[in-house]
């Protein structure tokens, strides 16, 4: 895939070289969303000096210093950066261009940091680049390369391959499915011994429980819960699981999800739930998908290859009605886990199957509203919740003096309406700020034919 020069241009400036590490700006009159708690405090003043906010209150009070760059931000809403704690970040086969591309377009639509679930350790050396402004990238935290069936071939071997990401400085572990239950308790008690987190999937041979048991960080895809669901007295004629478990809805139990819930909050495991993906591949419409304003900037060839699963996809026993089952099963296990306590993280698994970096997780957000989640409960799975997840609520996640520059300005209110989200007038990542006309600027160059 050939990309035109100015979007190359576009993405490859690194933030270091847009502005001075030293440089003030003064946003003034916003609406501030802190995400402390729910409250909007308006007619507020956020003073930006480098990377950290230093000062936050009304704008009566606040002065502007000296020389400050000044952001009229009357009307405006302003949040925390928005993280993707399901992203994926190409891996060393994909050409840089792409690699840029995907990265650029998380910051353009307001996320400031990502969570990489499939890592090389080529992203160790882009998780750096970030964290130095080198390169036009949210801040990046990482897995290793996946533990899955091919490759955790022995109980030791998984337990080596734990050693050795650790040793390599990967921030967590990406379990994917096929790997058998001896394997991944000997990769589960080698990850607490050495304190370093394991996550993603649940191989079919585990569990949800077993996962929740020995406190798998996070459930992705909401993976296991419908399996571990099945009436008691339908367990032994059930079909095999396919595909998260979308041909099993009809044999459901929901009186047993009020325990696992019960054990996921007790044993401090997080969910991220990647409704987007399940709901765009089995009740998406074809052509509205590929008519999505984003698919503009998104490679044809890996458009065709999204086409092409999902015309696969739909040839194996689906229907629509299976397919709408499947979506409200999900909705309301999303509903009822957050009801109970569970903590939620906010994940589109971009750039899979119809998830465009970025604008993903504004569809995503829209997929937990119709779940029932509120807009302060959908926000804080991007932002407060996600401080506290990385153990790192005093360094980001809310709107607060000493906090990094992570921030996003809205045109339209987010606690009233989800979807505001999406009408980004601005953001800052790690105190470099990009303006409404910079990012139509750069998503206009990054526009393929």
């Amino acid at each position: 895939m050939r990309f035109p020069a100015l979007a190359l241009l576009a993405v490859a400036t690194p933030l270091a070289q847009l502005h001075s590490q030293a440089q003030t700006i003064a946003f003034t009159h916003a609406t501030v969303i802190p995400m402390d708690r729910e409250r909007s405090l308006s007619d507020h003043t956020i003073i930006v000096r480098g990377d950290r906010i230093v000062e936050v209150g009304p704008s009566s009070r606040v002065s502007v210093p000296s020389g400050a760059t000044v952001v009229n931000a009357q009307g405006k809403f302003v949040i925390p950066g928005l993280a993707e704690m399901h992203a994926h970040i190409p891996g060393g086969n994909a050409p840089p261009e792409f690699t840029d591309r995907v990265l650029a377009l998380y910051v353009l639509n307001g996320v400031t940091t990502v969570r990489g679930m499939l890592g090389s350790p080529m992203h160790l050396e882009l998780r750096g680049k970030a964290a130095r402004g080198e390169i036009f990238a949210p801040t990046i935290y990482t897995t290793g390369p996946s533990f899955n069936g091919q490759s955790v071939t022995s109980p030791a071997v998984g337990a080596q391959m734990v050693r050795d990401q650790k040793a390599a400085g990967y921030d967590l572990l990406k379990i994917h499915p096929g790997i058998s239950r001896a394997g991944y308790d000997s990769i589960a008690a080698v990850a607490t011994q050495l304190r370093i987190p394991f996550a993603g999937h649940v191989p079919a041979d585990v569990g949800v429980r077993r996962a929740i048991e020995v406190k798998q960080i996070t459930i992705d895809h909401l993976d296991g819960y419908l399996e571990a669901m099945v009436a008691a007295d339908k367990r032994a004629s059930a079909p095999q699981s396919q595909w998260f478990g979308i041909n099993i809805v009809p044999l459901l139990d929901w009186s047993l999800l009020a325990p696992l819930a019960r054990a996921t909050v007790a044993n401090g495991v997080w969910v991220v739930p990647t409704e987007t993906i399940m709901e765009s591949q089995s009740v998406g419409n074809l052509e509205e998908m590929l008519a999505w304003p984003e698919m503009k900037v998104w490679p044809e060839n890996v458009r065709t290859q999204w086409t092409n699963a999902l015309r696969n996809f739909r040839q194996q026993g689906w229907t629509m009605e299976s397919g709408a089952a499947f979506v409200s099963a999900r909705r309301r296990l999303m509903k009822e886990l957050h009801d109970a306590g569970v903590k939620f993280l906010l994940g589109s698994d971009a750039p899979q199957v119809w998830n465009v970096p970025g604008f993903s997780v504004h569809r995503e957000m829209k997929q937990m509203a119709a779940a029932g989640l509120t807009p302060y409960q959908i926000l804080a799975s991007g932002t407060r919740n996600v401080g506290e997840y990385f153990g790192a609520a005093r360094e980001f996640g809310t709107i607060e003096a000493g906090k990094r520059a992570d921030l996003v300005i809205l045109d339209a209110d987010p606690l009233r309406d989800i979807g505001n989200t999406s009408a980004i007038s601005g953001v800052m990542v790690r105190g470099q700020w990009i303006d409404k006309a910079a990012i139509t600027q750069r998503l206009t160059a990054l526009q393929v034919p």
